[in-house]
């Protein structure tokens, strides 16, 4: 069993299609771990995409995503990272496969319903920002 983060993001949880989305985790076999509804601060959210520190978009992206409650979820299961990104879909809603969570709920690049962990370096490390010790 292995680990990922899963971040339902700020416009899936105003738009309360968050249970949808985590019902579609669950019935695709991933055990939740630990699941909390939050506000993520400007520190976290900074250290959390820190990797985008200095692109013309970080500002804005740490604006939406400190802009209302997330729903951060540890999930595991067997290859949770690729099974998750799988289930997930491409970035892009427009271009992510039929039936997949960012093709039914995303409306924009940024907007696209959720975060997964893109490796399992990336999800230990999300995981150790978001839920530290």
């Amino acid at each position: 069993m292995t680990q990922t983060y899963l971040m339902i993001k700020p416009e899936a949880v105003r738009a309360s299609v968050w249970p949808d989305i985590l019902q579609i985790v669950l019935r695709n076999r991933f055990r939740v771990r630990r699941l909390e509804m939050r506000r993520m601060s400007r520190d976290v959210a900074q250290r959390f995409y820190a990797e985008h520190e200095g692109k013309g978009f970080f500002s804005d992206l740490i604006e939406y995503i400190t802009s209302g409650d997330v729903i951060a979820v540890r999930l595991e299961a067997e290859d949770a990272v690729p099974r998750l990104r799988q289930l997930v879909g491409a970035t892009n809603p427009a271009q992510a496969t039929p039936g997949t969570i960012r093709a039914m709920y995303g409306t924009s690049l940024q907007e696209n319903a959720v975060h997964a962990s893109d490796s399992d370096a990336s999800a230990e490390r999300e995981l150790g920002i978001i839920f530290p010790g």
